[in-house]
């Protein structure tokens, strides 16, 4: 049983097979207070304030690291974090993007 406001990591698949570019999809089993709802922070699984899910504006959670700068895709499907020598990670959701039990 996951403590209240805390979330853990289900599943983990990386896809390295094209180059430059690993594809890593993960899923996360979240037990958010009231208000809450599975996201994103500090590049791991966490609740987050349902309002940002709603709204769309990904980077109000601080889903990247604290090096990394946070852009949101121009549709709002999701966000990119730019690491400062200019990597940038991009992350997408699904369209179940987070499934959480409220506690």
């Amino acid at each position: 049983t996951l403590a209240a406001g805390t979330c853990e990591v289900v599943t983990l698949d990386r896809d390295s097979s094209q180059p430059r570019r690993t594809i890593a999809r993960q899923t996360a089993r979240c037990a958010c207070r009231k208000g809450q709802i599975a996201g994103t922070t500090r590049a791991r699984p966490a609740c987050v304030d349902v309002g940002i899910v709603w709204t769309r504006q990904w980077c109000e959670m601080s889903p990247c690291l604290d090096d990394e700068g946070c852009g949101l895709l121009v549709n709002q499907s999701g966000w990119t974090c730019t690491q400062p020598g200019g990597r940038v990670k991009t992350t997408t959701l699904t369209d179940s993007p987070h499934k959480s039990t409220g506690v």
